[in-house]
């Protein structure tokens, strides 16, 4: 469309994010182009020039399309199909091999014994103890007095009861 057939009111045929949508014009914009509402969705958007605008909507295209949900109003969530259960964690392993240890263990302790409960083993990695050995700490320092660990000693983790 040219620039000067653009009426602000009217309802055209714009192309908004590759898509072809109808949208009301309801004012110029104060640098270039229009302000516009997006009829299907309410969204308010930014036509920058007449070559996104491609022919007036008609009094037969107005009529609402029942694919699209009237704006404001929220599209039903997709449900999961029988979800599987999520892998065990290196973190969640260690918790459960603290619980049952009666004392603090090291990183490398833990990995070895999470590997023969065969709760957690290490993805071809070189240097599983380090990495949870750095996770650990984290959770420690974000989460503070609600941590699952607690740090006991110089590379020794216990158990937090002060946690889930």
């Amino acid at each position: 469309m040219k620039k000067n057939e653009v009426k602000v009111g009217g309802t055209y045929t714009a192309k908004v994010s590759d898509r072809l949508v109808p949208v009301r014009i309801d004012s110029g914009h104060s640098k270039q182009g229009w302000n516009a509402t997006n009829t299907a969705t309410g969204k308010r958007i930014h036509i920058k020039s007449a070559q996104r605008l491609r022919s007036p909507v008609t009094a037969d295209q107005k009529k609402v399309d029942p694919a699209v949900p009237p704006s404001g109003t929220k599209r039903s969530a997709k449900t999961k199909p029988d979800a599987t259960p999520k892998r065990l964690s290196a973190l969640g392993a260690a918790v459960q091999v603290l619980q049952k240890a009666a004392k603090p263990m090291t990183s490398k302790a833990l990995i070895a014994a999470m590997a023969e409960q065969k709760l957690w083993t290490s993805p071809n990695g070189k240097t599983p103890h380090a990495t949870l050995n750095a996770a650990m700490l984290r959770e420690i320092g974000s989460k503070g007095g609600k941590a699952r660990y607690k740090k006991v000693g110089r590379g020794l983790f216990a158990c937090n009861a002060g946690g889930k």
